[in-house]
């Protein structure tokens, strides 16, 4: 049998596949989302996320030292704020001394270089778990921008590289990069969540801080999953507002529209493997149906094939000490 082509001489060995891998993940791939809490030696572990923790202040900074010592550049903060602080404003999440602007200024002092960037959305802030403010049963829009636009102010006076607001209302990253330019932090960038589906796979990340809507859903902001054209509209929109780095969110399930946008556009790419991916994966391991270890890097390898440049995922440690074999 004689064949002009044989496909197979590229996959021979460990080696050769090596060398013709059109793929590759590194540690600068990465983004760590990380949970605060109030406190002080704090260390909760999230029962629907299996190995995954909310942390006190403390232990975040000893956390950030090992993210930044495995190589891994970035770190997206969440914060879980009090019931007793919560309130229909968000005031809160503007407050100079939050936790979150604590930890934006704590994390910068012990490894300045680490690149920072912060949840921007009302959801832990409100007493309706919703990202905006809430009127007669709905979520308004203009209000909500105003208040999106104090908390990312605020953020960048605590010292934040990247604000990254989540909501999905309408306007707020023109709204926001106004806000920074007249406020002379013009090197804080913004990481739109340009193409944010609403999605079941969020609910672990709900429970991590206690954010789950107290009435109805999300999706009069939150896009329909059955939609393609969409994203590339919000996410156009978002660059010519001022986004300098574009998300997709979930991953996993939404490979297609990662490819779409990282075809479209001229910014880097990011993607959110969230939190019901992560715990499917772990749930399976759990019962022995898949190996999580080439689960995590088959998962991880997917989404940067699909397109994206940086990729939010609550396996970036786990998933760099694979790759360097520890």
């Amino acid at each position: 049998m004689y064949l002009q082509r044989r496909n197979r001489i590229l996959r021979t060995n460990a080696s050769i596949r090596s060398l013709v891998a059109e793929t590759i993940l590194t540690p600068n791939d990465f983004i760590a989302p990380l949970f605060i809490d109030e406190g002080e030696n704090v260390k909760t572990e999230i029962a629907s996320m299996q190995g995954y923790y909310r942390n006190s202040l403390d232990n975040t900074i000893a956390e950030v030292k090992e993210l930044w010592g495995l190589g891994i550049k970035s770190v997206l903060l969440f914060i879980k704020c009090k019931d007793e602080w919560k309130d229909n404003t968000g005031k809160e999440a503007w407050n100079k001394n939050g936790l979150m602007q604590r930890s934006i200024k704590a994390i910068k002092d012990a490894v300045p270089d680490m690149i920072v960037m912060t949840d921007v959305a009302l959801d832990p802030y409100s007493s309706y778990g919703h990202d905006g403010i809430v009127k007669d049963g709905e979520i308004v829009n203009d209000e909500t921008v105003e208040a999106l636009v104090k908390m990312s102010v605020s953020h960048a006076e605590a010292g934040a590289d990247f604000v990254a607001p989540s909501d999905m209302m309408d306007g707020r990253i023109g709204a926001i990069r106004e806000a920074l330019e007249q406020n002379n932090f013009r090197k804080v960038g913004i990481m739109s969540y340009s193409a944010k589906y609403a999605s079941c796979f969020y609910g672990p990340f709900r429970d991590a801080l206690d954010s789950a809507p107290g009435f109805g859903d999300k999706k009069t902001y939150q896009m329909n999953y059955a939609n393609r054209t969409e994203a590339i509209k919000e996410t156009l929109m978002d660059i010519e507002e001022g986004a300098d780095i574009v998300m997709v969110k979930p991953a996993m399930a939404y490979l297609d529209i990662i490819r779409e946008i990282k075809n479209t556009v001229e910014v880097p790419v990011s993607a959110y493997h969230v939190s019901g991916e992560y715990a499917m994966i772990k749930a399976a391991a759990k019962m022995g149906w898949l190996d999580e270890n080439k689960a995590i890097v088959e998962s991880l390898t997917s989404i940067k094939r699909a397109g994206a440049d940086l990729i939010a995922t609550y396996f970036a440690k786990s998933a760099v000490q694979l790759l360097q074999g520890h």
